[in-house]
């Protein structure tokens, strides 16, 4: 495998430029399976069947709301190489507090608001750490689940929050049709 050198990998962020993606808003989300493989399950019948790793995938997604205190989970969609969900921001009160203590003293200091990248990192992560549990259990190996990145959209109003929810709903049912689609 080749060493990334920035010199001929011109990486570029898929993020706006400037954006706080801390700040409160929608944001829809889509996670893709590393190379997208057919990791969650299939789809018969305009309905995704989610298999043992689809289940750890979809039950990981609501857990994101007791992590991140400012953070709400609109609809999401478990599909069979990606996920799609809507994700609240709410307004932070301010940085959060973190405490720690050691046996001699304990420190205080204040750590930023939680980001979208921040929340999709601890869901990746959530995820490949469940499916890496059932991959040993069955002394197999896993290789990478997701892909390195995510694509995010800021919703900007009521017509496209409308628009979005339906294609994530919708999504199992346009399966042949979907850019993601693979056999």
């Amino acid at each position: 495998m080749n060493q990334y050198n920035p010199n001929i990998h011109h990486r570029r962020s898929i993020r706006l430029k400037g954006y706080d993606y801390s700040q409160a808003g929608l944001y829809f989300i889509t996670i893709c399976c590393q190379n997208r493989i057919c990791r969650f399950g299939k789809i018969e019948n305009g309905e995704m069947i989610l298999n043992q790793f689809g289940q750890i995938a979809y039950h990981e997604w609501p857990k994101l709301a007791e992590r991140f205190p400012n953070m709400e989970l609109d609809v999401f969609q478990i599909m069979p190489n990606h996920m799609h969900g809507i994700i609240l921001l709410k307004n932070p009160v301010g940085a959060t507090l973190a405490v720690a203590q050691n046996d001699d003293d304990m420190w205080a200091g204040a750590s930023p608001a939680p980001t979208v990248s921040d929340m999709v990192g601890a869901y990746k992560s959530l995820v490949a750490n469940g499916c890496l549990e059932i991959y040993k259990s069955n002394n197999e190996t896993m290789g990478k689940i997701w892909q390195r990145n995510y694509w995010e959209h800021i919703i900007r109003n009521e017509k496209s929050y409308h628009t979005i929810s339906e294609y994530i709903i919708n999504n199992p049912a346009k399966w042949n049709d979907d850019k993601f689609y693979k056999i």
